[in-house]
């Protein structure tokens, strides 16, 4: 799978979302990600707004479903969404329902094995469970949380290579990743890369960041597009 640039909306409105992802796609952006707090804060609508105007990007949208696997992955897709996120740590009756409505519905599903205490066993499952991609994902709080206790963060960087080679579907990493390591995970086999924080927002209050964001894009998205493996 050639290197494909995803940037994660986490932002909680949908005007400036919809700001983000302009810029973002002018500056070469290949996937739109509906965030969590945006689906938070705007349910569907923020989907359907996303669809309305990029009606050809792939679109992922990050519920991160726990339980009511059809449900949720058919208002998904619904909604506009290409691609949806499923939780390891769900029933594996979960994740097999999400993956019925993918192929029923035409989705992609995304298997996330954040909150996982053995991430390459847990990504071996989600594939065998019939999930499209993988989501390699050390969680938000986990790492403030031991960074408040004055303990080392775990990257998603330290057992990615483990998981690309555990699966045969392509894997993305998320999770505290400086821009420079994000860009360079092709090279560990993880053709999807994110763009998030804290290139895009604010950790804290999920607000687009201040500077020329669409000048760093581009040049990022550069990077990228320019890896051949």
């Amino acid at each position: 799978m050639k290197p494909i640039v995803q940037i994660s909306l986490d932002i909680i409105s949908i005007p400036e979302a919809l700001e983000t992802a302009r810029l973002a796609m002018r500056a070469g952006v290949d996937w739109l990600e509906a965030g969590t707090p945006l689906i938070i804060a705007e349910g569907m609508n923020g989907v359907r707004a996303l669809r309305a105007e990029f009606p050809g990007v792939p679109i992922v949208a990050d519920l991160k479903t726990m339980d009511g696997g059809w449900l949720e992955a058919e208002m998904m897709a619904k909604a506009g969404a290409t691609h949806v996120v499923v939780m390891e740590r769900a029933h594996p009756e979960t994740v097999k329902m999400v993956v019925k409505a993918g192929k029923d519905l035409g989705v992609k599903v995304m298997g996330d094995n954040l909150g996982a205490q053995d991430k390459v066993a847990a990504a071996k499952r989600l594939e065998s469970l019939g999930c499209d991609f993988v989501i390699h994902h050390i969680g938000y709080d986990e790492r403030r949380g031991l960074a408040a206790e004055g303990k080392a963060c775990p990257s998603p960087l330290d057992q990615l290579r483990e998981v690309v080679a555990a699966v045969q579907v392509p894997v993305q990493a998320v999770g505290g990743l400086s821009i420079e390591q994000a860009i360079h995970t092709p090279e560990y086999g993880a053709p999807l890369v994110v763009l998030g924080a804290p290139l895009t927002i604010d950790a804290d209050s999920f607000k687009t960041a201040s500077g020329n964001l669409e000048d760093k894009l581009r040049l990022i998205c550069d990077r990228v597009h320019a890896y051949r493996g």
